[in-house]
């Protein structure tokens, strides 16, 4: 019907786009890549080499300090289902991906969360940008990944965190556009500066919602590790796929109770850090 209008060649000039990059930047990704690929590798290695059995009882050790015995049992059952499965190398390769991927997000978002709580020019510009990541779908995140950085853990860690980045940036908007007004007010009667206000009043009212966003970025990153497996990322994912490729029910229902064990396990220990945070 609407044939007789000219077609917009969009995925043309997104090609050129990332060309452009690659031709112009392609020193600083290189670079990145480098800095990437050894934190991984280094996480991973580290998190390999103790053994299971020490790493167990760490972690359910964290976990009774941190919540209840409750907690402190789930986590020491679940580690030893991955490890009872044979997966428990996969198993800290997924975790070292999740918490290089992490840490980028949160070092990235949180700042950007609060320079769009204290800019309306920067709010608007910054939501429209989270709509298109949060919207867009993860496997097409993958394909320039691939083109800048290369197949592998590189990739997918980039990936990863474009895909985790938004909770925490809104959530920190949220939380310091949340603080009361009144507050603020009476802080800045008493002769506060812009920085005191940020650090002492703001960010400390703020922590419960930006401690949600940080949880909510740390499982969005172990959801698109799986799929980031696509790209040579290893890890649980890799066995996942590799499980599919085979029509493996047996091996795929055991990468994928791994999987599970492990995001309920990150997901209980840091809602217990963030409620012994608030409460401190």
């Amino acid at each position: 019907m609407l044939d007789f209008l000219p077609q917009i060649p969009l995925g043309d000039w997104f090609e050129v786009f990332i060309d452009i990059l690659d031709q112009y930047l392609g020193w600083f990704f290189e670079g990145a890549s480098a800095v990437i690929r050894s934190t991984v590798s280094g996480f991973e290695s580290f998190l390999i080499f103790i053994p299971a059995l020490i790493m167990i009882l760490a972690f359910t050790g964290l976990a009774y300090w941190l919540g209840k015995r409750n907690l402190a049992i789930f986590t020491f059952v679940g580690l030893f289902v991955i490890q009872f499965v044979d997966l428990w190398e996969s198993a800290m390769s997924t975790l070292a991906l999740v918490l290089v991927s992490s840490l980028i997000a949160l070092l990235v978002g949180i700042p950007i969360g609060i320079l769009a709580s204290r800019s309306e020019r920067a709010d608007s510009i910054v939501r429209p940008v989270l709509d298109f990541m949060q919207t867009m779908p993860a496997f097409v995140y993958l394909i320039p990944a691939i083109i800048l950085f290369e197949r592998g853990n590189v990739a997918g860690t980039i990936a990863t965190v474009i895909f985790a980045m938004p909770p925490v940036v809104r959530l920190t908007n949220l939380g310091i556009r949340q603080v009361p007004s009144d507050v603020m007010e009476a802080a800045k009667s008493l002769g506060s500066t812009a920085r005191q206000l940020l650090y002492k009043i703001q960010l400390p009212m703020a922590l419960p919602t930006i401690l949600a966003g940080i949880n909510q970025t740390i499982m969005l990153a172990l959801s698109m590790v799986v799929i980031a497996s696509m790209i040579g990322a290893g890890g649980l994912g890799s066995d996942v796929r590799a499980a599919l490729s085979r029509v493996n029910i047996g091996f795929g229902f055991e990468a994928g109770i791994a999987v599970v064990m492990l995001a309920m396990i990150i997901d209980r220990i840091t809602q217990a850090i963030g409620k012994r945070t608030q409460q401190y």
